[in-house]
């Protein structure tokens, strides 16, 4: 399993190598020993949960208060256009986003510190999008930006086909510094 570094620190993708043959394949898609030597261990995560969505949805950009949830994402089936958002306070890439395409062809895992927004949109006809977390969800500590805040800029692959009322009604990326009291020389 080959680990790649993105451009935001500690945001990080897990390439296996799965072995294809005329049955199919078979692919390990976590290793506590690779991750272990990027500071991750599997006891930390308490919750695995699951998502079905269908071709064009768009969920996100989503977070956490309460010092957010670290999470390991992966598409099991299908293919989406996965975006993150570094939403640390003190970090010199506050703002800045990684792009990324997760399927069930390459099955690279994203590894995501705490503090940052992740959103994805289905590619493909359907994507079910797996997630290990950290922390107990708690429904209340939910956050959302705007997907298409112009000042995150963002591409998307195409215009979103179904959003959630909480995506629609998300603030802005301006509101949610302005909540985290982070002054416009910052943002």
């Amino acid at each position: 399993m080959d680990v790649l570094e993105t451009d935001l620190t500690g945001v990080l993708m897990f390439r296996p190598a799965p072995h294809r043959d005329d049955r199919g394949f078979f692919s390990r898609t976590y290793d506590d020993t690779v991750a272990e030597r990027w500071g991750i261990v599997r006891a930390d995560f308490v919750q695995d949960s699951q998502s079905r969505s269908r071709h064009g949805v768009l969920r996100g950009l989503h977070g956490r208060s309460s010092g957010g949830e670290a999470k390991i994402v992966r598409c099991a089936h299908g293919s989406a256009f996965v975006a993150i958002v570094d939403a640390r306070p003190e970090s010199p890439t506050l703002g800045r986003h990684v792009s990324l395409t997760l399927d069930d062809e390459d099955m690279v895992s994203v590894y995501v510190p705490r503090r940052m927004l992740v959103g994805f949109q289905v590619t493909g006809e359907v994507a079910d999008m797996c997630y290990s977390i950290d922390r107990p969800h708690v429904a209340e500590e939910g956050l959302a930006v705007r997907h298409d805040d112009p000042d995150l800029g963002i591409t998307w692959p195409m215009p979103p086909s179904e959003l959630s009322d909480r995506d629609r009604n998300a603030p802005s990326w301006a509101e949610f510094l302005h909540s985290l009291d982070i002054g416009p020389a910052r943002r």
